[in-house]
């Protein structure tokens, strides 16, 4: 069977930057996309795994809390619930395996903290199996916090769900092929909407019930319902960040980033909240306005003029962004002295985003622009 007809690359690009979600939960962050024939929002699993809500954002899509609606560890299956009125555009899964080896594929990703990127590749091996599956092998490089996102071919199909990579394998990436996604999502809507989760060990189909449910009634193995996850709860240095953020006024679960990153919006700048627990150092960096494109030199004088006066804080530039950044050793910090002191970077961050912008001519941070690499 030849290869569908291709359409241009950066049509098919555009295209999924409008479905492609962004996921994050207290663990790690990962990518997922709206599948809109069946309404769901696919991911793997080990990307909201221990959670039974997540949050989601993308270009188009206000970041929010959704709910875990069916997990399925053996085939690292995910999907989400979807928010109402959600307006995205339709993609196809081509449903055929015929595919062969050498077809050109491109695996997109959009996690938090990164651009969106796509990066393209061939099919090298058809028939990789893993625990008695089989797997899309290819050289369309995953980056980091890809997981969960879908693989595409010519014709800007959905051909796999980009599930995990070969550490130092120089780009060999592994994919579930869409005709597992299809089967899932066909068993799953068998629920008619109840949450569920998939047998490890008999592969059955169990959905959430009346009952309290700890063992798969169709073979007796252990279970976790969706239901029965519990939530998550910091702990040390954790919770005195997440106590800080919440008597600011922020809501912490949707700056949650993973177990030591927070992400928080204070008027036009994004503040990054990092833990570095092995050497003791809390970090908030504000994304200012970015550079300009002419008196850059004046620019970069007045920075190092005001870092000669900041108590606490340094401007610096990172790529083309100006940020002001706190550092807190963790045996200094309460949640007061924190307050305090973030409150400080609030204010500086909105006190040099004007200065930066209206004196020296720098481009105002569009904190919602997607980029994407291919």
């Amino acid at each position: 069977m030849e290869e569908p007809r291709p359409k241009e690359l950066n049509e098919i690009i555009d295209l999924y930057r409008e479905i492609v979600i962004q996921i994050a939960t207290p663990y790690s962050t990962g990518t997922g996309f709206y599948v809109k024939k069946h309404n769901l929002i696919v991911t793997n699993e080990h990307v909201i795994r221990d959670n039974k809500t997540v949050i989601i954002a993308n270009a188009s899509l206000q970041k929010q809390v959704v709910d875990v609606v069916f997990v399925d560890p053996k085939r690292d299956l995910a999907f989400l619930s979807v928010p109402e009125n959600l307006n995205m555009p339709e993609v196809s899964i081509n449903e055929d395996p015929n595919l062969k080896q050498g077809n050109s594929v491109l695996a997109v990703g959009h996690p938090f903290g990164l651009k969106y990127t796509a990066t393209q590749g061939i099919i090298s091996n058809l028939l990789d199996q893993h625990h008695n599956i089989n797997y899309i092998q290819h050289d369309a490089a995953l980056n980091p916090g890809n997981s969960g996102g879908p693989l595409i071919d010519t014709a800007g199909e959905i051909v796999g769900v980009n599930t995990f990579i070969i550490k130092d394998g120089n780009s060999i990436g592994f994919s579930l092929p869409a005709t597992y996604l299809t089967e899932t999502i066909e068993a799953f809507k068998k629920g008619e909407g109840t949450a569920g989760v998939r047998c490890n060990s008999c592969d059955n189909l169990v959905f959430e019930s009346e009952e309290d449910l700890s063992f798969c009634p169709h073979c007796g193995s252990a279970i976790t319902m969706i239901s029965n996850i519990e939530a998550y709860e910091p702990a040390g240095i954790n919770k005195t960040i997440e106590d800080m953020l919440e008597e600011l006024g922020f809501d912490i679960h949707l700056s949650r980033r993973g177990p030591y990153n927070w992400e928080i919006m204070q008027g036009s700048a994004k503040i990054n909240i990092s833990y570095y627990a092995k050497t003791g150092l809390i970090i908030g960096d504000a994304h200012l306005c970015s550079l300009p494109k002419e008196n850059i030199e004046n620019l970069y004088t007045y920075l190092l003029q005001q870092n000669y006066d900041l108590e606490s804080l340094t401007l610096s530039v990172k790529g083309k962004d100006i940020v002001i950044s706190l550092l807190i050793y963790d045996q200094y910090l309460n949640v007061e002295t924190g307050k305090q002191l973030m409150m400080h970077l609030f204010e500086k961050a909105d006190h040099f985003d004007d200065i930066l912008i209206n004196k020296y001519g720098a481009e105002k941070h569009n904190s919602h622009k997607i980029t994407y690499d291919a």
